[in-house]
């Protein structure tokens, strides 16, 4: 399993309320390391990407002692509540389905969908219906083709969202839906593919996988959100990744 240490003062009390001392020690943090530019892995072995560096910037607002651990998505939740590491950040929506099974943080940004296809291709989304289109499994995405395709499209799920890029690339899927960042992302390498259609607006906000119950540590992370967002440290870490602000 890739880990990664962020130090902090252990002992030292936040300014908000919440003291280190009363935060896991050392405080373990889940990324998946495969949904760039989010969170990835990167030639030596090293998890990267906008969830990791605010992971980073919210342990050093928190004064955190930080662990940070690549897990796959189809694991993270179980993991989370079988105690392997104490948070999530892992561009996970905040979703009623989830929270019966544990908790979240307020939003750290905010998530469209999109329809990628080739150019040419379909035009949005109501041209899907009778097309093979791909997303990844028990993310948003899947769940908005099962909900608004089922019957009417092929649809094809895939462990990755980087399992589903390759098919699209390979012509075995007409179109694929995804979050609109990594698909930008994407695009931005691959010649040959757009976004079809408008963006897809589906309220989705994006939030801090915690235990339930676990209250000092909901509270904190609140808190360090709150001040990475005032004094310019979240805007800096958008910057690196995006042209407008996603939060």
């Amino acid at each position: 399993m890739i880990k990664q240490l962020i130090t902090g003062l252990a002992l030292t009390t936040m300014a908000l309320g919440v003291s280190a001392s009363d935060l896991p020690n050392p405080l373990r943090i889940a990324t998946e390391g495969a949904y760039p530019p989010f969170n990835g892995v990167d030639a030596n072995g090293e998890l990267i990407g906008f969830d990791v560096d605010i992971a980073r910037a919210l342990c050093e607002e928190m004064k955190a002692n930080c662990e940070l651990v690549a897990q796959d998505w189809d694991g993270i939740i179980p993991a989370l509540v079988a105690n392997k590491y104490d948070a999530i950040i892992a561009s996970m929506s905040i979703t009623d389905e989830r929270k019966q099974t544990i908790d979240f943080t307020n939003k750290y940004y905010s998530n469209y969908l999109a329809v990628i296809a080739p150019t040419g291709g379909v035009s949005g989304v109501d041209e899907l219906a009778g097309q093979t289109v791909g997303a990844q499994r028990s993310t948003i995405a899947s769940q908005w083709a099962e909900d608004n395709l089922m019957g009417r499209a092929d649809i094809k799920l895939y462990d990755t969202q980087t399992a589903a890029y390759a098919d699209l690339a390979a012509g075995r899927l007409d179109a694929m839906v995804s979050d609109i960042y990594p698909a930008m992302d994407w695009l931005s390498e691959n010649s040959g593919f757009a976004i079809a259609g408008e963006k897809i607006d589906i309220n989705d906000q994006i939030g801090i996988g915690i235990r339930q119950g676990e209250d000092a540590l909901k509270q904190a992370f609140n808190d360090a959100i709150d001040a990475i967002r005032a004094n310019g440290t979240y805007a800096e870490i958008n910057a690196k990744y995006f042209s407008a602000d996603i939060y």
